[in-house]
């Protein structure tokens, strides 16, 4: 495996120069992400042809280049499992690789299979059992070794064959476009407002409209504070703790100590706040309080959803893509919601090819079953 490390901006100013008119690039990164928020980056990887380039984020100063390589339009930029990544590069750049080509999902779209590994795919596709020495490694240390440097180059050396499979195999089931839409979408979900953390707080379909109030603020509150010291949510005050402050709105700092699972030190940083933040809750006129959340499917409509998705493997089958691919797991349910009467807003998926290919059918059994 030959690769070559670059440590300066004049060097990767020359590669990428050298490159400008390449067709496509593999893209990796190594980062660290333990104790923050955000994912530090370590180490990019780049591959135009038969060489790795290790780029050292650690060594630049002029990040334009590598900005200008990912937004180029005329460069397909292929990642395996691409979601990390583009969290990495949109803290660093602020941009994101497109367009985007998802090893991971296009080998999913040819039936290759569903969620594989970059070791399973190239196993599978190059014959080529790559090694796991250093998956665990500390990427922000330097100088770099050698045996990090081979393990970072061959996971990305590999990816260029492995698309150059996927996408003959995809162009000769004409799903080529459903490989770069689903590229897109993915970068479009990623850019679109998050939903309110709240929302995937368990129990959280429990809570009474004031209840839920005081559960979105805390929760818009830690992602708030998160981002600003850059420490992982769970650091800052755990689910199961916003969800006991907003059952129990403690209203004084000794209601607050009785929170199980509020250590001293929170109470003490940020207790002030979180007593002011539960008592702004109290004062919504019920006509600002959330809708409560549904509850879970009764009986009888989780026997239908088992239904939907037996008729969306038929489908699955029916395209020849892995029938996870088809619809992510909680749209069965949401589609099933919509076909029951509620206003639901559609994910950003459900554009493009699988509105005929998937949405369709599935929302026909859902008629023939309810009508």
């Amino acid at each position: 495996m030959d690769w070559q490390l670059i440590e300066s901006d004049a060097a990767l100013a020359q590669v990428l120069a050298d490159h400008g008119d390449c067709e496509a690039v593999a893209v990796d990164t190594e980062f660290m992400r333990t104790n923050t928020f955000y994912p530090q980056v370590a180490l990019v990887q780049l591959c135009f042809g038969d060489d790795a380039w290790l780029v050292d984020p650690l060594a630049l100063e002029d990040l334009e280049p590598m900005r200008q390589l990912l937004r180029n339009p005329r460069v397909v930029k292929v990642l395996h499992s691409a979601s990390e990544d583009l969290e990495v590069f949109e803290r660093w750049l602020g941009v994101l690789p497109e367009p985007l080509f998802d090893t991971q999902r296009a080998a999913a779209l040819i039936n290759q299979g569903f969620g594989m590994g970059y070791r399973a795919l190239v196993l599978d596709l190059c014959g080529i059992d790559l090694p796991k020495g250093e998956t665990r490694s500390d990427w922000l240390q330097r100088p770099l070794t050698a045996s990090q440097c081979e393990y970072a180059a061959q996971d990305v050396a590999h990816l260029l064959p492995a698309w150059r499979h996927l996408q003959a195999q995809c162009v000769a089931q004409d799903k080529l476009d459903w490989v770069l839409a689903d590229g897109r979408d993915t970068l479009a979900a990623f850019r679109a407002p998050a939903v309110n953390y709240a929302q995937r707080v368990k129990s959280s379909w429990k809570l009474g409209r004031r209840q839920l109030a005081r559960l979105s603020a805390l929760c818009d509150w830690r992602e708030e504070v998160a981002r600003q010291r850059n420490k992982p949510r769970g650091w800052i005050i755990d689910d199961a703790t916003c969800l006991a402050l907003a059952t129990n709105n403690p209203q004084s700092t000794a209601e607050l100590a009785r929170v199980e699972g509020l250590s001293g030190g929170v109470i003490r940083r940020d207790g002030d706040t979180l007593l002011a933040l539960l008592a702004q809750q109290q004062s919504l006129a019920d006509d600002a309080l959330p809708p409560q959340l549904p509850q879970p499917l009764d009986a009888g409509a989780r026997k239908l959803l088992a239904r939907l998705k037996t008729r969306a493997r038929a489908v699955a089958a029916e395209q020849g893509v892995a029938p996870e691919v088809l619809l992510q797991a909680r749209d069965y349910e949401l589609l099933l919601r919509q076909a029951m009467g509620a206003d639901l807003p559609e994910p950003l998926s459900w554009t493009g090819w699988r509105r005929d290919i998937a949405l369709k059918p599935l929302r026909e059994t859902l008629a023939g079953e309810l009508g």
